[in-house]
C-alpha cells in the first residue's frame, strides 16, 4: 500500500507520531536528553513552490531536559513524497536550513549564536533510495579545500528499508504506518491500531486510523477533507467496526472493479483467486480481533467448511 498523499503532514504534525518518529529511527544518545512533553511546533515552512506539489515540511522546537529554557534543538522534517529520488536531496536540506536560520535571525531578539537544527528526510516511496546524505557527495572534487569545505548532512528515514520484522518490533504509532506502507497486510494493521488505541495515546491512533480509513477509500485525501482525520470514537469496538467495514468496502469495490475489466477473456480465473484473498484477508482481520465464526460467515456469505479453509493458516478461535 505506497501511498504518497500530503495528509503525511497531518499525522506527523501530532506530538505523539513526532516523538516516536525521533525516539524510534534517530538512534543517537541524546535522544534520551530531550524533553518532548514540551515540544512545540513551529508553523512555518521553508520549502519553496517548486516543490510545494512533491513534499511538505514540518519544524519542531525541542527543550532539552532539566536545562535553561533557552536551550532548544529545533527538528526539520521534510517529507518526500515523489515515487523517484532526487539525488540532490542534500542540496534541498542546505537550502532550507539556511532560509530557516536567516528567518529566525530576522524575527528574533538578540540573537548571540543560531539554533541548532537536526533535518530528517522522511521518504515514503518505492524505489530504493540511492541520494547522497551528505552535500559534499555532490560537489565536484576539482580542489581539496579543507576545513573551507561547504557540508550538509541530513538523517534519512526510509519506510521501504525497515524489515517486517523490526517494524513489528516495536508498537507504536509510527511503525504501524510504516508497516501500512511498506508491508500492507490489513490483519496486521487492524490489530496494531486496535492495540494502540487501548495505550498510551489513543488520540495519535485515531489519527492513523482515520487516515487508514480515508486512504482505503480514496488513496489520496484533499486538503478539504483533512478534517475526517479527526473524528473520534466513543470504543474500541466502535473503531474496530469501522476499520472491518472500510477493508470489506475497499475490496468490494477492487472487486466490482475486476469484473467490469474481467468482461475480457481469460480473466474469470483471476477474479476468482483475487475474490478469495479478498475473503482470506478479511476473515483473518476479523478473527484476529474476535469476532465470532458466525458474524464472518455472515458478512462474507460463506459455510462453516469454507471459513475452515480461510482461516486455516492461522489460529484462530470460533
Amino acid at each position: 500500500m505506497n501511498i504518497h498523499d500530503s495528509g503525511y503532514k497531518r499525522l506527523f504534525s501530532n506530538r505523539t507520531i513526532f516523538r516516536q518518529l525521533v525516539q524510534t529511527f534517530v538512534e543517537e544518545d541524546w535522544v534520551d536528553r530531550l524533553d518532548f512533553v514540551r515540544a512545540e511546533r513551529v508553523e512555518k515552512s521553508f520549502v519553496s513552490e517548486h516543490y510545494k506539489e512533491t513534499e511538505a515540511d514540518i519544524i519542531y522546537k525541542v527543550p532539552v531536559k532539566a536545562a535553561d529554557p533557552e536551550q532548544v534543538v529545533y527538528f526539520y522534517l521534510l517529507i518526500e513524497f515523489q515515487s523517484t529520488v532526487d539525488r540532490f536531496m542534500a542540496a534541498r536540506v542546505g537550502h532550507y536550513l539556511l532560509s530557516f536560520w536567516l528567518d529566525y535571525r530576522q524575527t528574533t531578539a538578540s540573537v548571540g549564536s543560531l539554533p541548532q537544527v537536526f533535518p530528517i528526510v522522511l521518504y515514503n516511496g518505492s524505489e530504493r533510495w540511492t541520494a547522497p546524505t551528505v552535500f559534499s557527495e555532490l560537489l565536484a572534487q576539482t580542489l581539496n579545500l579543507g576545513s573551507h569545505g561547504v557540508e550538509v548532512r541530513y538523517f534519512p528515514i526510509i519506510v521501504n528499508a525497515y524489515p517486517l520484522a523490526q517494524l513489528l518490533a516495536e508498537a507504536n504509532t509510527v511503525t504501524t504506518l510504516f508497516v501500512t506502507e511498506a508491508h500492507y497486510d490489513p490483519a496486521i494493521v487492524i490489530e496494531r491500531l486496535l492495540t494502540l488505541y487501548d495505550q498510551d495515546d489513543p488520540e495519535a491512533a485515531t489519527l492513523l486510523a482515520n487516515w487508514f480509513l480515508q486512504m482505503s477509500a480514496h488513496r489520496r485525501i484533499p486538503p478539504e477533507d483533512y478534517r475526517l482525520l479527526e473524528r473520534q470514537y466513543r470504543s474500541k469496538e466502535e473503531l474496530r467496526t469501522m476499520l472491518v467495514e472500510s477493508l470489506l468496502k475497499r475490496e468490494q469495490v477492487a472487486e466490482a472493479r475486476g469484473k467490469a475489466e474481467g468482461k475480457a477473456e481469460g480473466k474469470a480465473e483471476g477474479k476468482a483467486e483475487g475474490k478469495a484473498e479478498r475473503d482470506r484477508q478479511i476473515a483473518r482481520a476479523m478473527a484476529a480481533n474476535g469476532y465470532p465464526h458466525s458474524e464472518i460467515m455472515r458478512l462474507l456469505a460463506v459455510n462453516d467448511e469454507e471459513l475452515t479453509l480461510l482461516l486455516a493458516d492461522i489460529d484462530a478461535q470460533p
